[in-house]
């Protein structure tokens, strides 16, 4: 009797051992996919479409950058559909293949006009801080085309907070800082609200600001002295601000992100891909065409 009463115990006991054990590897298993999103320390390059351009206006630009790396290395693509009422829909993936993965943030709302920049500051801060929570990532990189990078300026100087995360590097690409203007003598409301709100930029930024350039006056849309305005928006107060200004064949606005040029500035500068050969012969190829200059003083729609 005495023997039943201890087997009994002893059976008991080992159901709850395994039933906690079971418990934790379920446990394990059910947040194994969020562990392996937090563990890849992941560096995004975050890309903001110019008006009228959808999230695939940069397909081409991720294929052509993604060419010649073997699978496992290949920068994964994720894109963010901001809706008119703040809601996110999430499209594409981010893989441990690569710590630098592709986001794409585009807006519904894709117009044209300072009032929706306004608009895109917000949408753009809303899904920065939902993706934080989703991967976890602690620096990012922004690149912008057009008025993307209109979007971006604007993020960076009414929401963005380096309590949040860290950007190390802004590229924008034909970006009008005083939208159609051809002198900065007559400044847009825009370029003066963005001059006044530049000591809120983040001091630790490097800018690099991309013309094209058919004329050196205009792109074929954006004027070059529009792009160039920017400079009295950063310059002195971020680290470095950079121009840097494309000609030639693919400099037309519409074009500049599948440009050959940018696409090797945006190895360079924002990928930091200075390693293998080929990077070497294009980069050395480039600066015979353009040199940096620090000034002291859609794929469906093309956007603007």
């Amino acid at each position: 009797m005495k023997f039943n009463k201890i087997l009994l115990v002893f059976g008991a006991t080992l159901l709850v051992v395994i039933a906690c054990f079971s418990s934790i590897w379920i446990t394990k298993q059910s947040h194994s996919g969020g562990k392996q999103i937090r563990n890849m320390r992941i560096a995004p390059v975050v890309f903001v479409p110019g008006s009228s351009a959808s999230i695939n206006r940069f397909d081409d630009l991720f294929t052509a950058l993604n060419k010649g790396r073997r699978a496992k290395d290949k920068y994964s693509v994720l894109k963010v559909l901001v809706k008119k009422n703040n809601k996110l829909v999430y499209s594409g993936k981010v893989t441990d293949a690569n710590h630098q993965p592709f986001i794409v943030v585009g807006f519904e709302d894709n117009s044209d006009s300072y009032a929706n920049i306004k608009r895109q500051g917000k949408w753009l801060d809303i899904a920065l801080t939902d993706l934080k929570k989703r991967y976890h990532f602690r620096q990012l990189s922004a690149v912008g085309h057009s008025n993307g990078g209109l979007d971006w300026t604007e993020y960076l100087e009414n929401y963005y907070s380096s309590s949040d995360f860290s950007i190390d590097t802004l590229m924008t690409l034909g970006t009008p800082y005083n939208f159609s203007e051809t002198s900065i003598t007559k400044p847009t409301d825009m370029f003066r609200d963005f001059r006044d709100g530049a000591t809120s930029l983040p001091s630790s930024l490097t800018v690099y600001s991309i013309a094209g350039s058919e004329d050196y006056t205009t792109d074929g849309l954006v004027p070059v002295q529009s792009v160039l305005a920017g400079k009295y928006i950063f310059q002195n107060h971020v680290k470095t601000y950079t121009q840097i200004t494309v000609s030639g064949s693919n400099a037309q606005h519409s074009d500049l992100p599948d440009n050959t040029e940018v696409i090797q500035l945006i190895q360079e500068y924002v990928l930091g891909d200075n390693n293998s050969a080929n990077h070497r012969r294009a980069r050395n190829a480039l600066k015979k065409e353009v040199e940096p200059k620090k000034d002291d003083d859609q794929k469906d729609n093309k956007d603007n």
